[in-house]
């Protein structure tokens, strides 16, 4: 078998498959697994360059499971009793892994009104994450018809009650009559690279993911992607790095194998494909696989950003580890990016890497920090001028001066990728991180799911089914595996009752080579 791409989608599939006697060979074209998962060099530290937030684990405890592992014993986790800290200027709010103390701390900061509200919105989105787990995020992509149908006889009420044709911000406004509060849970469709004007109510169930626990990693993200690494290869698996696919071939209808821009072509029995599927309807893996999903037109893509990974001081602000300093008006901040812009006024997000709830960097010492301003996904058509990006990041600073935080970014310490870096890192998406925007009540039946149009290509990662995030892009990998043995056992046994002659024999072994 072959996984191309050595995201955390491509990594849970070759840890599983290695882990159940298959042959794998991954071929990424980085230097080092993870994907967007990856570590930049900044200022002589290896900064998180890219998921900064951990939720979810016993997604990632079945998978290490599964193969005969620990999580706990190659990640070293830690609960956070902070989720994270948010700024409106002056005004400061922090949630907690606590329920009850993040209500405290809200009807502190808005009233009993919010607080009340806070308890609700928790509840209705417990229930939404609830019921769709097991029907949707767990199981392969379907259309309404058949969630209902996975649903049960209670199917219909319980797809009417996770408000599929509500947009996020007006649900908001039933639980939240602070316009912070709305922008602080509207956020959470930023974390699939969508609007909260356009994304539908649905999208609460974030926020519970959130509040079910998040938890700091020893070594930042980048440290779950070595573990996945070390766990596939102790089952055997192969990984060849810096060595880009530059085709996917086809027989026969069929996906037989790959050429790596070597000129190499390493043959397979199945591919997992853990890169964005746009790439793949777009020629980035040749023509004769173009068809295998359906082309994604550019307005329907995801959110990009410019992301800044610095070793640096941070003056003036007590940051946690995760950090969101907010705009003065979210409407017009996605306005302006729905029109193609960088917003003139943004929110910021700031991971501090070296940071948990309960210390911080020592007075004016450099620490690790990932800065990040959401941007159109735009990188391959109208990439950002020098002018342009010299002015986001003034903003960028003044949104955080706002709340009282300096931070210095020194170029000799400092990376910045912008929404053209992203593409040329994942071609033809032009730098949108997540996919496919989930906006529209329909979106997320028309993310690409496990099995594409061509027998023997899978699809993984967060661009697929069942969406953006790290647990999700595992549980794509998950899925992605489960298909592709489903459907070898059935090509294996549909080859043993057509043998000539009429003769039974014994099935071939579902073990492959690479």
């Amino acid at each position: 078998m072959l996984v191309i791409g050595a995201g955390i989608g491509g990594l849970v599939s070759a840890a599983l498959l290695a882990a159940r006697g298959v042959s794998v060979t991954v071929v990424e074209a980085a230097s080092a697994p993870g994907g967007k998962m990856r570590q930049v060099m900044a200022g002589g530290a290896a900064v998180d360059g890219g998921p900064t937030v951990f939720t979810l684990r016993h997604v990632f405890d079945e998978i290490f499971a599964a193969c005969g592992a620990s999580l706990d014993a190659h990640v070293a986790l830690t609960p956070a009793k902070i989720l994270a800290r948010h700024a409106w200027g002056d005004d400061r709010l922090d949630l907690f892994a606590d329920p009850a103390e993040s209500e405290a701390a809200i009807g502190d900061f808005s009233g009993a009104r919010a607080a009340a509200g806070y308890r609700a919105f928790c509840a209705e989105a417990r229930h939404i994450f609830e019921t769709l787990e097991a029907p949707f995020l767990r199981a392969p992509q379907t259309n309404p018809l058949g969630l209902t149908w996975r649903m049960g006889l209670r199917g219909l009420t319980d797809l009417s009650r996770i408000r599929p044709y509500e947009t996020l911000w007006s649900a908001l406004g039933d639980h939240f009559p602070d316009p912070r509060l709305r922008q602080l849970f509207g956020r959470y469709a930023t974390y699939c690279g969508s609007s909260p004007f356009h994304c539908p109510a649905t999208l609460m169930l974030v926020a519970h993911v959130e509040a079910a626990g998040v938890w700091l990693i020893a070594g930042g993200m980048h440290a779950l992607a070595k573990a996945l690494e070390a766990l596939a290869i102790r089952n055997g698996a192969v990984f060849r790095y810096g060595e880009p696919v530059s085709e996917i071939l086809v027989e026969r209808g069929r996906a037989s194998g790959v050429r790596l821009a070597s000129g190499e072509q390493i043959r397979a029995t199945a591919i997992v494909c853990n890169a964005d599927p746009a790439a793949i309807a777009h020629g980035a893996f040749g023509q004769a696989v173009r068809r295998a999903v359906a082309r994604q037109p550019a307005r329907k893509r995801s959110l990009s950003a410019l992301v800044w990974c610095a070793n640096t001081p941070a003056r003036g602000f007590p940051l946690l580890r995760h950090n969101v300093f907010f705009a003065r008006d979210s409407a017009t901040e996605f306005a302006e990016l729905a029109a193609g812009r960088v917003p003139a006024d943004p929110t910021v997000y700031v991971c501090a890497q070296d940071r948990d709830a309960m210390t911080g960097a020592g007075a004016g010492a450099s620490e690790r920090v990932q800065i990040i301003v959401n941007a159109p996904a735009t990188g391959d058509t109208s990439p950002l001028s020098q002018a342009e990006i010299e002015q986001c990041t003034l903003s960028m600073h003044a949104t955080l001066q706002r709340a009282g935080l300096t931070l210095d970014l020194p170029e000799e310490a400092t990376v910045l990728t912008t929404p053209s870096g992203f593409n040329g890192l994942f071609p033809r998406t032009g730098g949108a991180l997540y996919g496919r925007a989930s906006h529209g009540w329909a979106a997320s039946f028309q993310r690409p799911g496990s099995r594409t149009r061509i027998p023997g290509l899978y699809c993984a990662g967060g661009s697929t089914h069942p969406g953006a995030g790290v647990p999700m892009a595992a549980l794509s990998g998950h899925l992605a595996v489960d298909c592709l043995l489903k459907d070898r056992a059935s090509t294996s046994m549909s080859t043993r009752t057509a043998m000539p002659g009429g003769i039974s024999t014994r099935s071939a072994p579902t073990v492959a080579s690479a």
